[in-house]
């Protein structure tokens, strides 16, 4: 619970019991528990918010995440696939970049307004590609730990709804977006080996 809470970023009751299959008033209860802990708090801004994780509470997941890789004797395992993905980390990266941003002669930083289909192709073409090149990855996470078992079924779920006309799907917000999904891979693998963010 407190692993999906740092996955979510920010994530209200229902998605955070929601990541893992959590009963909900288990969860509910459990994070009033943590909150007094001093893991999470919570906050709002807008009419939107939830909980995150405090620094207490990144380092107390960081200490039960340590203590399952060495259980299941994995790290070399997971430590090995994520070098094979920082390369497809750095190729997602450039498609979300080339999705928001399509340069101009007189604007190099000029926002991609999708209106050159042949662009935005070339795009959906390599979110397709890191869709194939992500399943042997996933399957090595799969036989060191479960909680990977849904990254790629998740990523092309959501390339599925790009490839059925709504773009929103590459780098929505607040939904399983194809960034969104590809974020929490990133950020799961990083925390899964102790690693601070930017390895």
């Amino acid at each position: 619970m407190l692993h999906a809470v740092r996955l979510g970023g920010v994530a209200e009751d229902r998605a955070v019991a929601g990541r893992f299959g959590l009963d909900e008033a288990a969860t509910a209860d459990l994070l009033l528990d943590f909150q007094a802990y001093g893991w999470i708090t919570k906050s709002m801004f807008a009419g939107t918010g939830g909980w995150s994780l405090t620094d207490a509470g990144r380092a107390e997941n960081e200490r039960q995440l340590a203590r399952e890789i060495e259980q299941t004797g994995g790290r070399e395992v997971v430590h090995a696939t994520y070098q094979e993905f920082l390369p497809l980390n750095g190729r997602l990266q450039q498609a979300c970049t080339d999705w928001q941003i399509r340069p101009t002669t007189a604007d190099a930083l000029a926002f991609n307004d999708h209106s050159d289909s042949a662009w935005d192709s070339r795009v959906v073409e390599e979110l397709s590609a890191l869709a194939q090149a992500l399943k042997p990855v996933q399957d090595q996470l799969d036989s060191v730990l479960e909680r990977f078992r849904d990254y790629d079924t998740r990523f092309v779920a959501a390339l599925d709804r790009v490839l059925a006309g709504d773009l929103s799907w590459v780098d929505r917000t607040g939904a399983d977006s194809c960034h969104t999904v590809w974020f929490e891979l990133h950020e799961d693998l990083i925390a899964t080996l102790g690693l601070p963010r930017g390895r």
